[in-house]
């Protein structure tokens, strides 16, 4: 029996980085996560410790701050392409790099310049993969809290004597959307791109009448697709946020789908792809990211 050396990489994780734009007295602030991870002909550290292939994690850091101060961030995805073919290019043993940006939100503080206040825990996310000469951006949204208090029923669900949830014809509908989208290219508007989408889903949830959240998940991918031709697949986690009506009998009073209970687990967890029948091949979009 043979022992062999499987499929590795190295980076560094989660590089916290903040850049304060300066226009006058306009200040403009990018608040970014950063992780590298590095592939290619790294067998000799694991195998003898020599280390004369290993581009170490602390240059890696080093070097994302380097280059946001070399030239503007911009859009995370053309900051995460650059990172990544630098990597490549720079280290002949290196042939592959992904680059994962997760980028934190602040709002301006009405009539201020340069004061700000941190939005909601919605992040906007990319991962982009070099391998050789060829790039593929997976970019999305995580911790997009959304709900509405109407609009949504389930029904028509089998029984078994197990079975204890009532059927409803009007429900409360919460959900934190994770979503990914596989782009078809890199020659994207990427701002206007990712507003569209996060534009688009927003609407397909407070619109379309839901009979089950995989219905919903679906629409939204759906409509994803239909308006931005860029983008070949979508990939969604839905966890629901469950509220359950509360109870108000043993005090003599009703309760007409007024006053509930948010339940934050267990909780059910909805995830599925859309994708163009006609869609490209992935190649190594998804790899090292989780199915959903």
């Amino acid at each position: 029996m043979a022992i062999v050396l499987g499929p590795n990489q190295y980076g560094k994780a989660e590089i916290r980085l903040v850049t304060v734009s300066r226009n006058g007295s306009v200040h403009t602030i990018k608040d970014l996560t950063v992780s590298t991870s590095l592939r290619g002909d790294l067998a000799d550290t694991h195998l003898t410790g020599d280390n004369a292939k290993v581009l170490a994690t602390d240059t890696q850091k080093n070097t994302v701050y380097a280059f946001a101060k070399e030239a503007p961030v911009g859009e995370i995805e053309d900051f995460a392409l650059r990172l990544g073919r630098h990597f490549v290019d720079s280290q002949e043993p290196i042939t592959g790099a992904r680059i994962l940006v997760d980028e934190h939100s602040w709002d301006r503080i009405d009539g201020h310049d340069h004061s700000f206040v941190q939005g909601s825990n919605e992040k906007r996310t990319t991962a982009v993969t070099i391998e050789g000469s060829s790039a593929w951006v997976v970019s999305g949204v995580r911790d997009l809290v959304v709900l509405k208090s109407t609009g949504s029923e389930f029904h028509g669900y089998p029984k078994d004597p197990y079975t204890t949830l009532k059927e409803t014809d009007d429900r409360i509908l919460a959900t934190s959307v994770t979503a990914r989208w596989r782009y078809t290219g890199t020659d994207v508007d990427w701002a206007t791109s990712f507003a569209e989408i996060r534009s688009t889903m927003l609407k397909t949830f407070a619109d379309k009448h839901s009979l089950s959240l995989q219905q919903t998940l679906y629409a939204m991918g759906e409509a994803v697709l239909t308006t931005r031709p860029e983008v070949a697949e979508v990939r969604l986690s839905m966890p629901n946020k469950h509220h359950f009506l509360v109870d108000l009998s043993p005090f003599g009073l009703e309760n007409d789908n007024e006053v509930f209970h948010a339940a934050d687990r267990p909780y059910g967890l909805i995830e599925g792809s859309v994708l163009r029948d006609d869609a490209p091949e992935a190649g190594l979009a998804w790899s090292t990211l989780p199915a959903f």
